[in-house]
């Protein structure tokens, strides 16, 4: 059996393209995209919903019987690996009365038992125990009462994404020539079978998540922003990693827009010139780190403190999942102005415990010591946004007429790292996704 769910059309005046062309423009965005609840419920059904929507990575289920709660947008799911080993993935909500089956965000369990009234779930979703079934007749008997699954889900590489949309082209196609990107993330973490998602720290923002989006690829404010860190950098070490922003524009690095909204910062030019090792701030136990290495991997030593540090890349995959250096940062929207920003450490399995640990003091480095500046502007953002509404539009326009973001191989258009190019790219996306009107369905039949 499918469940379809048409869309509702927000409030607007009926020239809905029109309208949306209004509210972006290019070279900026109207106010009411970030303040606006109407809009805020569209998109969790045409972007969050109509979608390909990052979830979960598979080594967070390693064993049979493991799972864990994942969104798409403000839809809580389930991801679960079942007893034969397979990825399964269903609705946080009881068939019955909707209650949610799992109150926790990660475990072990063969089955889900809704609290409210008993009803028992298999780790695939399936509906096998009613307490006092002799009570439902035929017409009952005859619905599929199994938890709701999304009309797609697909892997790449360990990393799990769905959708409600049926006609939402393939996975693959969908990431487009960022899948390149990623591959490169990938192979810098030794591989799609050598990464594990290992520990978060959640932030609880009282923002707009697309002011969180605006910021994974903006390559003007570090030198602002991270003003504290980068001069206390300097101050104790005489410079360091991310020093190379301070005359961001003459850099080698860049910003790119790639396929369906996605987009890059590619430090790499500049933070693996020579060693990206160097340039990290101390962290403690480095002197003994690196004894350790030059040890036990002798001519490789270099190679091995490399992979400690980050991949020296922004990848921005729209909607909601940002690999920044070795880490995994996923959006979760919650409310027009409230959004949880998750940050995922990761390790290597064919590291040893001191390569790992040391890949998690300098993971730890920037969530601690810049993620704070961050933060605040955000909800700064967000604050003056609504209070001023009298104020209308917020700028995209940087290099926008400097004729300096150009087109490169591969269908990417490339510019300097401050561009504003990420905004104005994910910006036509979402516009593309919002003027639409998909059917979202589920699939709730037995397996």
């Amino acid at each position: 059996m499918t469940t379809s769910s048409k869309l509702t059309p927000i409030a607007l005046p009926p020239a809905a393209t029109e309208v949306w062309d209004e509210l972006v423009q290019a070279d900026r965005v109207h106010r009411r995209v970030y303040t606006d609840d109407g809009i805020f419920a569209r998109e969790m059904d045409n972007v969050f919903a109509a979608t390909w929507v990052y979830l979960a990575h598979e080594s967070e289920v390693p064993q049979p019987n493991d799972f864990r709660q994942a969104w798409l947008g403000t839809r809580e799911l389930i991801v679960a690996r079942d007893e034969a080993g397979v990825i399964r993935v269903f609705s946080n909500r009881c068939s019955h009365r909707g209650a949610s089956v799992c109150r926790q965000h990660r475990g072990n369990a063969e089955q889900f038992t809704c609290p409210y009234h008993g009803w028992r779930f298999d780790n695939r979703g399936q509906l096998f125990g009613i307490p006092g079934k002799n009570a439902y007749g035929p017409v009952f008997k005859a619905r599929d009462m199994h938890l709701a699954r999304p009309a797609q889900v697909a892997s790449y590489k360990g990393f799990i994404f769905a959708t409600l949309n049926p006609d939402a082209p393939p996975l693959i196609e969908h990431l487009g020539n960022a899948a390149r990107y990623l591959d490169d993330w990938i192979n810098h973490n030794g591989g799609a079978d050598n990464l594990v998602l290992a520990g978060v720290q959640r932030f609880r923002l009282a923002c707009n998540w697309k002011l969180i989006w605006d910021n994974v690829g903006d390559g003007y404010h570090v030198p602002f922003s991270h003003q504290s860190l980068l001069l206390m950098t300097n101050a104790r070490y005489g410079g360091g990693d991310m020093g190379y922003f301070a005359d961001a524009d003459r850099s080698r690095m860049t910003n790119s827009a790639l396929d369906n909204g996605h987009t890059v910062i590619d430090q790499r030019p500049e933070m693996h010139a020579e060693s990206a090792w160097r340039l990290q701030r101390p962290q403690p136990g480095r002197e003994p780190y690196e004894d350790h290495v030059a040890a036990a991997y002798g001519e490789q030593s270099a190679r091995v403190l490399n992979t400690t540090v980050g991949a020296g890349m922004n990848l921005n995959i729209f909607p909601n999942l940002a690999l920044i250096g070795n880490q995994v940062q996923v959006l979760q929207p919650t409310a027009t102005s409230a959004t949880v920003m998750h940050w995922y450490a990761t390790r290597r399995k064919d590291a040893d415990a001191e390569i790992n640990t040391m890949r998690l003091r300098t993971q730890e480095d920037f969530p601690v010591m810049g993620e704070m500046d961050d933060a605040v502007n955000f909800e700064e953002c967000q604050r003056g946004l609504l209070n001023s509404p009298e104020d209308e539009w917020v700028d995209m326009s940087r290099h926008y007429e400097t004729g300096q973001d150009v087109a490169a191989q591969d269908g990417i258009v490339q510019g300097p790292v401050t561009t504003d190019i990420h905004m104005r790219t994910y910006y036509a996306q979402w516009k593309r996704l919002m003027r639409a009107s998909p059917v979202l369905r589920v699939e709730k039949g037995k397996l």
